[in-house]
This record gives C-alpha cells, structure tokens and sequence, in this order.
C-alpha cells in the first residue's frame, strides 16, 4: 500500500512538473537518496531531483514506515519518503562531480530522517565526512526529526565525495544530498582554502512571511526564521538591491529587519559551544529599510562578547551589506551585540545572520601514484569490497582490505589482501606501481599465467601469499634470492610453479619419480611407527617416543626439577601442574600425565597418553611466541611429562576470577585477547596443515609476568586434512560451555570451532563473568545469554564488566561486541576467520588507544607484524595477520552510552 502511495505521488509530480517554474539550477546536483530511478521536479521548491545510482553503487533503498510517510503524513517532503541504508561496510561514500569542478566553492547539504524505515525503532547515530576530513555527528532526538548538515567547502579535486561512517551506534542512512555552487570570493576566513564552514545556525531576522526557502537564493539556503517579543519587526516597502552584495541573500529574507524595541538597547544574540576549542565566524546582513530624514541617521557598532568585530558603519538604503569577523570566536561562550553608536539617532538593526564553525581539513589524501594504482585493480578485476572515497583516508576507515601508512606527507597503501575475491586473469601491472607494498595476499583466486618480474621489484615486499592459484612458469630470482635470505616469506603452490628455470622443461619427467619416491619414503615411516607403537604397547620399547629435539628429562630429572612434585600450580585435562626450577634457576611449568593405577582403572590412562603423545609431537613442530613454549619432555617408562616456560600470572580465568582483575583495563583485556587470537590465527592460517585446538577456554590461556597471552594445552588438537575437506568427522572434544553447537549436534569439526569458543573467551573478557554462570535464581547460563538482552536494548554499560567503572571507550566496546557475537553465530560459515578476528579486536585498540596512553605500549610493533621465527612443521612463515576482509557481522547496536 505504501509503495502504491509512493508510485501515485511520483506520477503526480512529473504531471505537474511542466507547470513548476523553478529557479536557476545551474550547476545544482539534487539527489533524492533511496527513491526509485526516475527524475523529477519537487513541487514545493521547484528544483530537479534525480536518484542516486549514478552516485553510489553500495547500500539499500528503504521506504520510511507508513506512520511517518504517506498516506498519513501527506504534507511529509517528497525527498524525506525513502533513504539509502548502508547496513554492510564501514565507510560509504558518494561521488559527486560538479560541473565547476576543482578550485570552486561549493554548499552541500545532507537531510536525514530515519522514520523507522528499518522497523526497529532505533535511533542511530553515525559520523559524516567530506571527502577525507570529518565534517558532522549525525543523531536524532525521535523518528521524525529532520536533521540537515550543511558545509561550505573548496573542492580540492574534480569529485567530491561525502561519506557516511558507521561508527558502532547503528547503521548509517542518508534521505537527501544536495550540491550547490558558491561564489569563490565569499565566505573566506583567515585560513583561507584549509577550512570548511559547517553551518551552525542560519536566522533571518525580523521574519515577517516566507518559506524558509526561496527561489531567488541563488545558493540555495535554508533560512529559518528568528525574532524575540523584544524586537520590532520592519519591512520594506520596495525589494532591496542584492546584486552588490556577493553574498546574494534572498530579498525576502533581507527585506525584514529586527530593531529594539527600546531605541538605546541593543541586538542580542548568544550561544553556548560544546566544544570549547570550536572557531566560529558569523555573517551579519544589514540594509535600510527605511528611507531616513535629514535629521535621522543611523550607526552601527558590532561587539562580540565586549570586543569590537567592525568599525561603524551606515547601512546603505535598500542596498544588502554584509559584515563578517575577520578572526574566529572562540571559547565556549559567545555574545553577538548589535548596537547603535554614539551618535546615533536610530536605534541599530539587524537582517539576518549566519555562524559556521571551522572544520580543519587537516587529512590528506592517500599519494596520487597509489590511488591511481589501486582504481586500477579494482577495475580491472571488478572487486566486490565497498571501495569508494580515498582509499587510505580517513585513518580509522580505510579501505576493506587495505594496510596504509601515515608516516609520509601522504597516506601509502603498504598491504593489500584480496584473498578469496573472485580474481580471474594475470597479475595486475598495476599492482607494482603500489611502490611501498609489504604485504601482497592473492591466495585463493582463479589467476593465472606467470609470476610476473615487477613483484621481485618491490623492495619493500616482506609477505607474499600466492597460494590456491592456477600459475604456471617459474619464480622470478628476486623473490626466491629474498626468501632464502628470510626478508621475505613467500608461500606458494610448488606443484603449478619451478622454482627455477632449469626445473621448468623436466616436470614432466621428475614429478611422477619424485611422487613415487615420496609414497615409498611415506610407507617406510608409517611401517616404523606402526612397529613402534606395537612394541611400545607390548611393553618392549622403552626408547625415547619422540624426536630429539626438545630436552628429554628422565623421571628423577622431573622430581629434582619439581622438589618432588611440592608446589602445584594447575590441573590440566588429563594431569597435574607443577612449579619447577632448572638449573640455571629458570621457572618451568611441569604437567605430569596421569598415569597411576586409580586413573587407569577409570579408564583415563590411555587417554592421558594419547594426549601426552598428540601435545608433545604438536609442540615439537609449533613456534609462536602467543603459544607456551615447549622446553622439554619425559617420557621414562610409564611416567610421562610435558615442561613448559612458567607463566607467571597463571591461567586467564583464575586472573579473572581474582583481585587482579580490579586492575586489568579495557586495553589490557583487548592486548589479552589479541595475543590469544594471533596464538589460533598461527594454528589455523600459519601451520600447513592447519590445527584445530579443540579446547579454546581461559584456563587455557596462559599469562606472563607483562600480561602477554599465549595458547596452551594442546592434547585435544586436532591435524587438518589438506585435501580441501571443509571438515572432519570426529568424536566431540572440549568443555562444556566453550564447545560449538555445530560440532556437537554434527561431530563436523573445523576451524570455526575454536572460533565459537574463542567467541566465549571474549565475551568472558569483557563482561568479567563464566562461560557458564550462576543467574540470579540459582539457573546456569551461558555468558551469551547473559549479554542478548542488554544488547537488544542498546545497554553496553550492563555488559562491560562493573570492575572498570565506566573506564572504556564507548565505540571500541561496541565494536569488540559485534564481532564477539559474530564468533559465536550459530552456523560455522557465518562466523568470522582467525584472521579477520585479529584485525577487528586491533580496531578496537585503536579506538581505546585514542582515549590516551595504555601500558605495555613497547609490545605494540610486536603484535603488529610477525617475525620468520614463528613457524610451524619446519617452515618459516607468517602468522597471517594480514585481514582477508571482515564483513559486517551485523547485530543491532543502538546510540550507545
């Protein structure tokens, strides 16, 4: 019925329009954001309207709910009836190319009412920014407010785009936007070109009649009327003269005029600033509107708060003036007095007046050689990300899928990851103009052809992952001289690539001796172990089970290490933590796999040495500084023990529990929680094949002397296929609480089940509560339950846990939850990847870090970027901490705090 109404007032609009007069619109870009393709004249203005598919190419269009749109609401602004919604992406941006182009001053004004045209009844907020600076918050007081953002701005280039930020307080949307060509040698400050005017107020005084909105205004304000019962309006009887004035206000707004209603008080206007740092500048317009006696003159004086803005002046019969402050108010108090002078026989008066605030444009846009760069490739392969706007800029919005630096004059693009995009065809050439590249992910796309020379060009280039490619040919020399020197870690498909010239003409012969070779190799090993492990169950093998290369400490050894087992620190899932001392007086972690007469007749015995033979071989071939570091093993006869570094600071859900926790801030947790998350992105995207832990808790994560996180406990872990098997079947492992739905019901495991229970871990981080927890009534729930209903009611403050007070940046939190949420989707696909995860919480900490300085600030460049010492079954690779793009697990977040 709605959209029936929308059709029937479209199609009286274009019967009418032919008889609409409407005002010179040259120049004028109107769009009417949301609506229908089709054009036409607003009945009311008289101005041309046209859709925005020519501008944007991201977001939804929604129609306003019938109790705020037609039929219900008739005399409701054509433009205000629908909008476009941007529920995906962080930063959307239109583009607009006005017919001037650069160098010109333009007004652009944005109309927002959101009419619950999600039906959710939500209020949201969000930012909005002109090209890279920002330029306005957007929020609204109810469902119907029409909230207008208007700014006056250069254009620094041929398009200008405005951009909707979604800062975590609900989705962005926008009803209308509009551009209008400005007269260059007006509103200038003394900042000239480096600041934009966001309007702030824009009166005609003395309003008599009128619209608000006038079609001899050729810049197209918006004025609104203001008077006080103090003041006496005046009129005049002939239009007055506009055309000297640049400023060109309309003639019905300057046609009345404001004066005392006693002659010798003044004019008065005064308004608080919420921000105290805000420069403001004021346009005040004046003409005479009557014509004076011999004996009559009238002089004005302007002061703000008791200093003087201009010297006196006469205001010009039926002539429009405009008078402005060269230096910007400032301060958080502001006092505009119109007076009239000494000498003066009328009392003073005033037209109308204008204020802006300055917006520094103090972003820059990303380096001219990159941005050509980067369109490039996203033309050139057709990417489906939300690229639009400056690539880089502003910093806290890049594009998805793009590292930039700021170190330069202007933003570099310094990573680009366009894993799992859809890519058909060659390599980019476009991709080697991007000069300071250091990471370059490509994996998992359908390119072909050879690697090409320009990337072993790249001098900057330390990760490149081309793996699940269709490439043929051989590597170029500088890539493979730079990963054999370790400065680059290079990952790719050895079976569709040579290494070298010389390989490439006897593949065809070496690759079926080579594969039988590595079958016969293969059988002989398992051939070994399967005699071993026989032997060893027999009771005939008493030789070391595992490979050399860790410490072998006897039984003794461990009770000397342990003081015959005096101090225990832990329990783990199938044995004791002891604390230990070697020689060199170094603090060790000794966990003894049970193995006595008791757990055997339970039945544990053979469990705990499967678990001690699954951790000891995983620990023998994982490095990584965010998992417990393997220092030695027993393995004497049928006492079987793991040693670990000693984590001073215990388990995660111990130092929850207690009174340290008063003193573990928002950034320390989000720290803890990016540590662990690096320690499962390694196992899952930097291990081949991949590991699956299986028991992802907080008793599982171990924290040191400086709080650093690392992964613990790998008995339940899990080695995945490599044969691109999106699962295995496998008998459920884990803790209650932590352990995937999915998993459970299917006993289908894959990565995404240490992500659902990673999810509990954070959503136990921040709300300081169990996995599983006590309610009120004595019932046990999980943490997921406990967190829903402050969620649905926008409280973030009743998730967060009581023991910060309050002490968290609102937008970091918000953020932190959604992607928490999104960990624990009750479907696996819909869940988050390791890597996106650890993007996302080091956003978060970018929000916290910008409320002011955190600890443990020297481990930030750590956590950043990884070094070549963090490999898995002998290789040297990269954690992966490149994000393969996170897409926007979206969950409903009203205007928070």
């Amino acid at each position: 019925m709605a959209a029936l109404s929308i059709f029937l007032c479209f199609v009286c609009v274009i019967a009418t329009a032919i008889l609409v007069q409407g005002q010179s619109q040259a120049g004028f870009i109107s769009i009417d954001c949301g609506s229908p393709p089709i054009n036409y004249i607003d009945t009311d203005t008289g101005i041309g309207y046209t859709s925005d598919g020519a501008f944007i190419n991201t977001g939804v269009n929604m129609n306003v709910s019938e109790e705020y749109g037609y039929p219900k609401n008739p005399v409701l602004p054509f433009p205000l009836a629908d909008v476009r919604a941007f529920p995906q992406g962080n930063r959307n941006c239109y583009s607009l190319n006005p017919a001037d182009g650069k160098g010109n001053l333009y007004l652009i004004r944005a109309t927002f009412m959101y009419g619950n045209y999600d039906g959710k009844n939500i209020l949201p907020q969000f930012d909005l920014y002109l090209d890279v600076n920002f330029w306005s918050s957007v929020k609204f007081r109810n469902a119907s407010e029409n909230v207008i953002r208007e700014i006056i701005s250069f254009a620094d280039s041929d398009t200008l785009y405005v951009c909707l930020a979604n800062k975590g307080m609900g989705t962005p949307f926008i009803s209308a936007l509009e551009l209008r060509p400005v007269n260059s040698s007006v509103y200038l400050t003394e900042f000239g070109r480096n600041v934009s005017l966001v309007l702030y107020q824009r009166w005609d005084i003395g309003y008599l009649n009128g619209s608000g909105r006038y079609k001899d205004d050729i810049y197209d304000r918006i004025w609104s009327p203001f008077t006080l019962l103090s003041w006496a309006s005046t009129m005049a009887s002939e239009p007055v003269d506009i055309f000297q004035d640049g400023y060109r206000p309309p003639v019905e707004v300057v046609n009345t005029a404001a004066s005392p209603a006693n002659a010798d008080d003044p004019l008065e206007l005064s308004w608080t600033s919420d921000d105290p740092n805000a420069r403001f500048y004021a346009f005040l317009y004046f003409s005479e509107l009557k014509a004076l006696k011999k004996n009559e003159i009238r002089k004005i004086k302007i002061l703000w708060n008791g200093s003087p803005v201009s010297g006196i002046f006469v205001p010009a019969f039926l002539y429009s003036l405009t008078v402005s402050n060269s230096r910007a108010f400032t301060g958080k108090d502001h006092w505009i007095s119109v007076q009239k002078a000494t000498d003066s026989t009328l009392p003073p008066i005033l037209n109308a007046i204008e204020i802006f605030t300055a917006q520094p444009l103090d972003e820059l846009r990303t380096a001219t050689e990159d941005v050509l760069a980067i369109e490039s490739i996203r033309l050139m392969y057709q990417v489906k990300k939300i690229w639009s706007g400056d690539p880089c800029s502003p910093k806290q919005y890049p594009w998805e899928g793009l590292g930039c630096s700021y170190s330069n004059s202007h933003p570099r693009i310094i990573s680009l990851n366009l894993s799992s995009s859809g890519l058909n065809g060659l390599i980019a050439d476009s991709i080697g103009n991007l000069s300071l590249l250091e990471s370059l992910d490509l994996s998992n796309n359908n390119l072909i052809g050879p690697v090409p020379e320009f990337l072993g060009d790249l001098e900057q280039l330390k990760f490149l992952n081309l793996k699940g490619n269709n490439f043929t040919g051989f590597l170029p020399k500088p890539l493979m001289k730079r990963s054999k020197a370790g400065v680059l870690t290079l990952s790719v498909d050895d079976q569709n690539l040579c290494h070298s010239r010389e390989c490439e003409g006897k593949n065809s012969i070496l690759m079926p001796v080579v594969a039988a070779a590595l079958v016969s190799v293969l059988l002989i090993v398992l051939l070994i172990i399967w005699i071993l492990r026989k032997e060893r169950r027999a009771g005939k093998y008493s030789g070391p089970l595992l490979a050399s290369g860790k410490r072998r400490f006897t039984y003794n050894e461990v009770s000397s290490v342990t003081s015959n087992f005096q101090k225990v620190i832990g329990k783990g899932g199938f044995g004791i933590v002891y604390l230990g001392s070697l020689e060199d007086g170094t603090e060790v972690a000794v966990k003894m796999i049970n193995d006595t007469p008791l757990e055997k007749s339970k039945g544990s015995s053979s469990r705990g040495s499967k678990e001690f033979q699954v951790e000891a071989e995983l620990l023998l071939t994982v490095h990584h500084r965010n998992l417990a570091s393997f220092v030695g093993y027993c393995d004497d006869g049928r006492n079987n023990a793991l040693i670990y570094e000693y984590m001073a600071n215990g388990n995660l859900q111990d130092y929850l529990s207690s009174e340290n926790a008063e003193k573990l801030s928002w950034g320390m947790r989000l720290r803890i929680a990016i540590d662990a998350a690096q320690g499962l992105e390694y196992l899952h995207h930097g291990c081949k094949p991949p590991i699956i832990h299986r028991d992802v808790k907080t008793a599982n994560i171990l924290l040191n002397e400086n709080l650093e996180a690392k992964i613990a406990d790998f008995g339940l872990s899990k080695v995945f296929p490599t044969d691109d098997q999106s699962h295995v079947v496998t008998a459920v492992m884990g803790t209650p609480g932590y352990v995937d739905p999915e998993y459970y019901n299917t006993f289908k495991l894959n990565e995404k089940s240490d992500v659902y229970s990673f999810g509990i871990v954070l959503l136990e981080l921040i709300t300081g509560e169990r996995a599983i927890m006590k309610t009120e009534d004595g019932d046990k729930i999980n943490v997921i339950h406990f967190v829903e209903p402050f969620l649905e009611t926008g409280d973030i403050d009743g998730v967060v846990d009581r023991r910060l007070q309050g002490n968290f940046e609102a937008n970091s939190a918000w953020k932190y939850m959604e992607m928490a949420m999104s960990c624990v989707r009750e479907r696996g696909s819909k869940r988050p990847t390791m890597n996106q995860i650890v993007s996302e919480l080091k956003l978060c900490l970018d929000a916290e870090k910008g409320r002011g300085p955190e600890i443990r600030q020297d481990h930030d460049d750590k956590w950043m970027t990884m070094t070549t010492k963090d490999s898995c079954y002998g290789e040297s690779m990269s954690s992966g901490s490149i994000s393969t793009g996170y897409e926007d697990y979206s969950m409903v977040r009203p205007m928070a705090r």
